[in-house]
């Protein structure tokens, strides 16, 4: 019996950096320092955080750069964001928000 030449590749290793900033992330949207915050931002993300590409992670990173008393009347809606930082993440918090993800039961 001849045995094959071709050894199988093995399974690619997981993207230990990807995975975490992930969780660095997670910790930071869930730890912002205000309950309102936490409930909005943090939500969001754990929902989502899985599929997040590392474009989706940056532009998140950008978001949670904002300062927290304004996301939270941006997020909640109390106030309009602003041209200059209205981003597709924050207007999909925003929609998140609105449609009451992530908030306690």
């Amino acid at each position: 019996m001849q045995q094959s030449n071709t050894d199988p590749s093995p399974s690619p290793a997981p993207d230990f950096a990807i995975e975490h900033r992930r969780r660095r992330i997670l910790f930071r949207a869930t730890h912002r320092g205000t309950y309102e915050n936490d409930i909005l931002i943090g939500g969001f993300v754990r929902a989502r955080i899985a599929g997040f590409t590392d474009a989706d992670l940056d532009a998140l990173e950008e978001v949670m750069e904002l300062p927290d008393a304004m996301l939270a009347d941006w997020l909640t809606g109390r106030q309009p964001i602003p041209a200059d930082c209205d981003t597709p993440m924050l207007r999909s918090i925003r929609r998140a928000a609105e449609d009451g993800e992530g908030q306690p039961r």
